[in-house]
């Protein structure tokens, strides 16, 4: 059963959510896509060091995904999002002072608890109930895209910032000048994370029960509201879908990396790339939002991971030199098109999958259970493969693996398209 009629929600509210959404992901993720290099090298880990600290986040985000959907069918969104936030906050706070390798993996622990357990799932229906039944595309394309704007701003504030505390040419700064004016980025980001934490909890209120009165809200954790869930298809589908999308986001991380090792960009400059790319996520999470709610948002899923798979291709042949600026350039932005676009809708097929709001929460937690796993392997297989190939050569067998995903991304994409079709 769906929403029986569509009131309209405060504009201030999905602005909130987009602040609260890509905030809380700044610290444990968004630094280290922009500074990746910087960040290596000022905690002394390597790559497979770092993947290893991403898995640690991985591994308690995948048993928060299972008990925080629930969690969020009955809990204010409010309360939860704002108590992850300022928690969020506090760790990065820490993160500052330039913890050991063993607390680095304790603090990604953490992060997994606060972004995952509390978050997550209340976030996702927060943006669901806000675009009604026949707005979900544009809810989550404002959503996401609105989320490459908040990380852009954050990228370019924390460029801004480390450009501010480097007192002379790059190339000319030490290891350890580099680092002093890193810890200035992570500090005044922490604080930005934690007003937002407070923003949340006093300005996000808004009516979260549903219309429909026979959607009765969920117990906490039952197997049979696990049971419930997994008689519908396309929630495995989607299952798969979002674990082939997932890791092709995650593959973004390696934008700056590459701008540096192949194209011989300095470490500023390549940061700038990174960040340049999270301001076509706004453009493209509006515009694939109102496409979708035009047609259907897995056709554009099925589009998005074609884009992907053909990316990665050009990537693994090793085709893009620093000789061909305008050709990575191009690659990049349709990586990103690709990536994007599968992003910002895969939850905006829940309403055209036909699954009940009262159990979103509960629907959102079991689909990223498996969907999300690429937060537990994703960067020790990155950094395996550039650990053991320096330079280009590991940045094309870490493309080559991400075509594989794609590819069988997009084959579920289809049949979930193919099935929704059929059904309506």
């Amino acid at each position: 059963m769906q929403h029986k009629e569509n009131k309209k929600q405060p504009l201030y509210i999905i602005l909130l959510l987009i602040l609260a959404a890509e905030t809380i992901f700044i610290l444990p993720f968004v630094l280290q896509r922009i500074f990746r290099t910087t960040f290596l090298e000022s905690f002394s880990i390597s790559q497979t060091e770092l993947g290893s600290c991403f898995s640690a986040y991985g591994i308690v985000a995948l048993v928060s995904y299972l008990f925080g959907g629930p969690l969020a069918d009955r809990f204010k969104s409010n309360v939860l999002m704002s108590s992850a936030l300022i928690l969020t906050a506090l760790g990065g706070f820490y993160l500052s002072i330039y913890p050991t390798l063993v607390n680095l993996h304790l603090l990604y622990g953490f992060w997994g608890f606060t972004t995952i357990f509390l978050f997550w799932a209340a976030m996702i229906k927060a943006t669901r109930i806000w675009g009604g039944s026949d707005k979900q595309g544009i809810a989550f394309g404002f959503l996401d895209g609105g989320r490459g704007l908040v990380a852009a701003l954050f990228g370019s504030g924390g460029v801004i910032i480390f450009s501010l505390f480097i007192t002379k040419d790059i190339e000319l700064t030490t290891v350890e000048e580099r680092r002093l004016a890193f810890k200035e980025v992570i500090r005044y980001t922490s604080l930005a994370v934690l007003i937002i934490g407070i923003i949340v909890y006093v300005f996000l209120r808004f009516k979260e029960s549903t219309t429909d009165s026979s959607e009765k809200p969920v117990k906490l954790l039952t197997i049979n509201n696990f049971k419930n869930v997994a008689k519908y298809r396309s929630v495995w589908l989607l299952m798969i879908i979002i674990l082939c999308a997932y890791y092709g986001y995650k593959m973004t991380d390696l934008f700056s990396q590459y701008a540096e090792q192949v194209m011989l960009y300095n470490k500023i400059e390549a940061a700038k790339i990174g960040t340049y790319l999270l301001y076509l996520r706004p453009v493209i999470g509006v515009i694939i939002g109102l496409l979708a709610d035009r047609t259907r948002a897995s056709l554009w899923i099925v589009i998005g991971f074609l884009l992907m798979t053909i990316t990665s291709l050009i990537f693994y042949l090793g085709i893009i030199d620093d000789s061909k600026t305008l050709f990575f350039v191009l690659s990049i932005g349709t990586m990103a098109l690709g990536v994007y676009s599968a992003r910002v809708l895969y939850f905006a097929t829940l309403e055209e999958a036909k699954i009940p709001v009262a159990i979103t929460g509960t629907v959102v937690g079991f689909i990223s259970v498996v969907g999300y796993t690429p937060d537990i392997f994703a960067g020790l297989l990155m950094g395996y493969f550039l650990d053991a190939n320096e330079g280009a050569l590991g940045l094309q067998h870490a493309f080559g693996v991400m075509g594989l995903f794609t590819f069988v991304g997009l084959a579920a994409s289809y049949f979930f398209y193919k099935h929704q079709k059929r059904i309506t």
